[in-house]
């Protein structure tokens, strides 16, 4: 009886010192954080917030820019940790750097959308023997428009005649001079309606590409990660996307508020982000679940143009799934 107990009581200590080491709090590290002036960096704006304040996990640093060339340099020389980007932009550096880089989350769905100053367009088939007024030629947004189209009974290189502009200003220009059809991305949507009488939103790329119930999902913006960074500091990481996360949620939930911050961490103006968040679908989907409808949207871009998702589909390493 004497040996039984001492047993039990070996291997109690033993569970209790296991569960004691496996329960060790992560040392906070610094985080080295970029996003671009636009949707993709609102959700994280509450977590800016709380780093500015001393009251976040990790001791986070974050960098605005106004394109995604100022910030792929930096991450690549390992100048930054993690970067919110355009989604393809995420497996064309993944392709194009031995794997360097890693997708931690989706943060933005579908921000496109078909403005007009009529009442013509009910319906994507609508579009068809229409002028559309676009910037993005040879991008992202040109092939979401020509997919949509296309699964939608309409020929975009026969049924619609495509007007590209340099700059959405162009295109705001045009409407409020002749009125027309446009495809625009937020928050230049929202900016564009203070300025164009009438102006109204016709047709919303997520809500059209989810009625196509096809797996695949109409991303815009993404989280990547440094592979190294994220082998070397996985528990750290683990906590930066819990305060992500909570962050994205805090800014669909409480959008006044949200707005200030956008304004104050030099993202847009906060009069143009409390309208334009609602319509900017910015979101949080990590680990497996982001697999299936980032393949399918990836899938979609390769079938237009394999450039545009760096010549391959990304392999199953692509995903950070801890």
């Amino acid at each position: 009886m004497k040996r039984r107990t001492a047993i039990v009581t070996a291997v109690a200590l033993l569970a209790l010192t296991l569960s004691s080491c496996g329960s060790t709090p992560a040392e906070p590290t610094d985080i080295r954080i970029a996003g671009l002036r636009g949707p993709t960096s609102m959700g994280m704006v509450q977590l800016m917030e709380s780093a500015e304040a001393g009251e976040s996990f990790n001791n986070y640093t974050f960098e605005i820019a106004g394109s995604a060339d100022e910030l792929t340099p930096k991450l690549l020389k390992g100048e930054l940790d993690i970067a919110a980007v355009p989604a393809n932009l995420a497996s064309v550096l993944y392709n194009n750097t031995e794997k360097a880089v890693q997708l931690l989350a989706i943060n933005t769905l579908g921000v496109i959308y078909i403005v007009e100053t009529g009442e013509e367009i009910q319906t994507f088939a609508d579009l068809s023997g229409k002028t559309i007024y676009a910037t993005g030629k040879g991008s992202t947004p040109e092939y979401a428009l020509r997919y949509l189209l296309a699964e939608n009974g309409v020929d975009p290189d026969t049924d619609i005649t495509l007007e590209w502009k340099s700059e959405p200003t162009e295109v705001v220009a045009t409407l409020a001079d002749s009125g027309g059809i446009a495809m625009m991305p937020q928050p230049y949507v929202t900016v564009a309606q203070t300025q164009v009488d009438g102006l109204r939103i016709a047709a919303d790329f997520t809500q059209e590409w989810d009625a196509l119930d096809n797996g695949s999902t109409l991303i815009t913006g993404v989280l990547i990660v440094r592979t190294e960074f994220a082998q070397q500091y996985p528990e750290q990481i683990a906590s930066f996307m819990e305060e992500y996360k909570a962050s994205t949620e805090y800014v669909n939930a409480n959008i006044p508020e949200a707005a200030q911050l956008v304004e104050k961490f030099g993202i847009v103006k906060a009069a143009v982000a409390e309208k334009a968040i609602p319509y900017c679908y910015i979101t949080y989907v990590a680990g497996e679940d982001m697999v299936e409808p980032m393949n399918g949207y990836l899938g979609v871009l390769f079938d237009q143009n394999p450039k545009a998702v760096g010549g391959s589909m990304p392999a199953d390493d692509f995903y950070y799934v801890p």
